[in-house]
């Protein structure tokens, strides 16, 4: 797996082989930080990465000048890789921190002021429709926030109040609230 842009362009890491978490494709991401990049100027912003498995997401926002980002998982060993990762990548910076715990609990309890939330479920995760709810639901939510939601083609957020729009990468799909 690599850092497809921004200061850590081409940086290479390698999760352990017990990693399940299936990571987003250089394709999809390159997309993805296209679309961002067009909506929002990540120098100094704040991002939280839930469900954030190898931490590729959480790289890239680093990688892009953002001042802080969460990783949120609910596997310790996973947490661990994120972190040792993130001191190699910006090893006098403490830009990355991670916080264990189901993702669904932790946002109802968690102070969401955050310029992006991002969001990388298993696909198969149950409940998984009621994930914009609880973040639009937590009234700690900033004003201006930007939600992306990774999911597979089955699952359609378009009538979400908050929904602005989906992307489709392949079998990787982005819904973008607001």
């Amino acid at each position: 797996m690599r850092i497809i842009g921004g200061l850590h362009k081409g940086r290479r890491f390698h999760p352990p082989k017990f990693f399940k978490a299936r990571p987003t494709t250089d394709f999809a991401k390159e997309s993805l930080f296209n679309l961002i990049d067009n909506r929002i100027d990540l120098e100094g912003k704040k991002v939280l990465d839930l469900f954030s498995g190898t931490g590729s997401i959480s790289y890239e926002f680093m990688s892009r000048g953002c001042d802080y980002v969460m990783a949120v998982d609910i596997s310790a060993k996973y947490l661990s890789f994120v972190e040792k990762t993130a001191k190699i990548i910006e090893p006098e910076k403490k830009i990355l921190r991670t916080y264990k715990g189901n993702a669904f609990s932790i946002l109802k309890k968690m102070e969401l002021d955050y310029d992006v939330i991002f969001a990388d479920p298993p696909y198969d995760i149950a409940h998984l429709e009621t994930l914009p709810d609880i973040i639009f639901g937590n009234d700690t939510l900033k004003e201006k926030a930007i939600v992306i939601i990774e999911h597979s083609p089955q699952t359609n957020f378009s009538e979400h109040a908050h929904f602005q729009e989906k992307r489709n990468y392949g079998k990787v799909n982005f819904s973008f609230f607001s």
